[in-house]
């Protein structure tokens, strides 16, 4: 019995209320709109490149070496405070422990393991992901970004439409290491959006970017101003888009399907604005498409951006 007399104990609301916390974690858990098929993929789309699983294998290890990170953190703070709070009836200090040397190698040594662990595979597949020398590609697009929207420049032997993109002025901010792959005299087309417009099948804002399936694609990354980010959501990989400075990637395609795109780097203003859509299809749909691009007359290449510097181009030039 209690001091004041009744049968209730001590301990009921200290377990009342760890059965709360549990239910309101069950209930967050439950509620965030993901399906039972979502759960493997821990919030991530449905990768649609060769390259994307590898990010999405990156990104479940993370959150498996943080789940049991967690757990084991969890389960010694909840051991502590219900096998070890303060008693009622006893008020003595319970027995302090001081500089024990075992205990404080451990929680050194422990994190040091797990950083380099999540170092080591982070820079393994960071290194696979950014190679530009494991596959050449099929299809180069020049993604040229602007306040407050994109452009595409295909660099293709494209019939109706002549030229060099190795020479052609509008592509000087491209450096010549990125030059050597693109076709001999590939007149090129192009495409350029602005925020009112939309892809006509599906009406998502942006223009359309069309890539051939099972193509290896190369995107050589520029900007006119700012800094922004090309992300494509399901490829799972996105790279910024810096003024003077050329980033490029590789993916492989593999299903068919108009995808969502957008800026990941605030840029200004109107930030929210720069969305783009990926319309993959057969590669003989995008031949039709360049065809049909050159018909339009959006032959050649618009303006790729900011010239690099000549800090820039002897770095470059220093790391070939």
């Amino acid at each position: 019995m209690s001091p004041n007399g009744s049968d209730r104990s001590p301990r009921r609301p200290m377990r009342r209320k760890l059965l709360q916390a549990l239910t309101a974690g069950l209930v967050l858990a439950t509620a965030t709109g993901c399906t039972y098929k979502d759960f493997p993929r821990l919030g991530m789309p449905t990768p649609t490149t060769e390259e994307a699983p590898r990010i999405l294998s990156l990104w479940q290890g993370s959150w498996a070496a943080a789940l049991a990170t967690g757990v084991l953190v969890w389960g010694l703070i909840l051991w502590s405070t219900i096998f070890h709070r303060r008693s009622r009836t006893k008020v003595e200090v319970p027995p302090q422990t001081r500089y024990n040397m075992p205990i404080e190698a451990l929680y050194t040594v422990v994190p040091i393991i797990i950083i380099s662990v999540l170092f080591y595979f982070t820079a393994r597949d960071e290194s696979k992901l950014l190679s530009l020398t494991d596959k050449k590609p099929d299809v180069t697009v020049n993604v040229v970004g602007f306040q407050w929207s994109w452009g595409f420049n295909y660099v293709e032997n494209v019939p109706g439409s002549t030229g060099d993109a190795k020479t052609d002025k509008n592509l000087d901010a491209i450096p010549d290491r990125f030059k050597k792959e693109f076709p001999a005299n590939a007149g090129g087309v192009y495409d350029v959006g602005t925020p009112g417009t939309r892809n006509p099948q599906t009406g998502n804002p942006g223009p359309t970017l069309w890539l051939p399936k099972g193509k290896t694609v190369r995107f050589v990354l520029t900007s006119r101003d700012v800094i922004h980010s090309f992300w494509v959501v399901p490829f799972l990989m996105k790279q910024d888009v810096i003024p003077g400075h050329t980033n490029a990637f590789q993916v492989t395609p593999n299903k068919e399907g108009t995808f969502l795109g957008k800026c990941a780097e605030l840029c200004g203003v109107d930030h929210s604005r720069m969305l783009f859509n990926v319309k993959v299809v057969s590669p003989e749909r995008y031949e039709q498409h360049l065809k049909d691009l050159a018909k339009k007359g959006q032959t050649g290449y618009i303006p790729a951006g900011i010239a690099q510097t000549s800090h820039e181009k002897n770095r470059e030039t220093n790391n070939l």
